[in-house]
């Protein structure tokens, strides 16, 4: 059913791209759009990672790295990658100071996980190794392509409202439609179709979030560890820790694990993440969760060395 929805939503934006097209130029602009958005579909689906992660300026990293910092990054998203049954993906890092991180590729097997050098700096081991098996759940529910797609098509109505709103709106095939009105139209373009594609990104978004907390604190053995960093990661990021390339391109922001652009506090209607705090006392119900369902240890009593006699000692219920 998951798999269904993200279709239809994947459809929807494609419908919405058409119908932009549409209104900017009628049947004709419905056509080249349309065309355009299976053109992009497809593209993205072979090339939406390699284009994210060239848009950030991520390097690869491996377990030879020098710096010490970088190599137990890389060596522990390789080891939680085995142990979730994961192909070891692309592990690179972004330069920014803003703690952040996030997963892209169209399936396991060509997927890549980037964090950022702030996040590496300002976590401690154990809440990176939370956050990266957070990405890593990503991976294995093959969130990355959807997330990935949709970043690539969203930016794409948005410069198609610009385009709708510097042109003047539409016109059918008799050459009506411009002035007045074609520019009212042009205006709610440039509005109204950003929102829808930012209503799709969040459907998508925060659903997935929460499944990957879920996921993801299975994989690295500690939700209490991912709340933490979560946390951290979202006071860093309402701090001043700007990410620029994210504010560069916003479309993009749904893939972090927190946010890169706003400090948004509630799941409002503009916020493409759940509020932390909601992850936080979900992660926190998990750990308590898996305390309780953990078998009391087996306590065995201790056997005095000797009788009381000063003899050898009795074998006990034991033997």
């Amino acid at each position: 059913m998951n798999h269904f929805k993200t279709y239809m939503l994947l459809a929807g934006m494609t419908a919405l791209f058409a119908g932009v097209g549409y209104l900017i130029g009628g049947p004709t602009g419905m056509m080249i759009a349309l065309v355009l958005a299976l053109a992009m579909n497809a593209f993205s689906y072979w090339n939406a990672d390699k284009i994210v992660l060239r848009t950030y300026g991520a390097q690869e990293v491996d377990e030879s790295h020098p710096e010490p910092l970088i190599r137990h990054y890389a060596s522990d998203v390789a080891e939680m990658a085995q142990a979730a049954g994961l192909p070891r993906p692309r592990i690179t890092i972004i330069e920014s100071d803003q703690p952040n991180a996030f997963a892209t590729g169209r399936d396991p097997d060509h997927a890549a996980v980037a964090a950022t050098t702030g996040l590496l700096r300002l976590l401690t081991r154990d809440e990176i190794r939370g956050v990266m098996a957070h990405e890593l759940a990503h991976v294995k529910n093959r969130d990355t392509l959807v997330m990935t797609v949709t970043a690539t098509i969203a930016g794409a109505i948005s410069a198609l409202a610009n385009f709708a709103f510097f042109f003047g709106g539409s016109r059918d095939e008799e050459g009506n439609g411009g002035g007045v009105g074609g520019m009212i139209g042009a205006i709610a373009i440039a509005i109204l179709a950003p929102i829808a594609a930012m209503l799709v990104q969040m459907a998508i978004s925060r659903a997935r979030e929460y499944e990957a907390d879920r996921i993801g604190a299975a994989i690295g053995g500690d939700p209490a560890a991912l709340a933490r960093a979560l946390e951290k990661i979202e006071a860093y990021a309402r701090s001043g820790y700007e990410n620029h390339a994210a504010e560069r391109n916003p479309a993009t922001a749904h893939m972090f694990i927190i946010n890169p652009l706003s400090g948004k506090g509630a799941d409002n209607l503009f916020s493409t993440h759940p509020a932390t705090h909601n992850r936080v006392e979900a992660l926190m119900r998990l750990g308590v969760g898996q305390q309780a369902r953990r078998p009391a240890p087996t306590i065995v009593p201790s056997v005095p060395p000797s009788s009381p006699r000063g003899g050898a000692s009795s074998p006990g219920p034991w033997g």
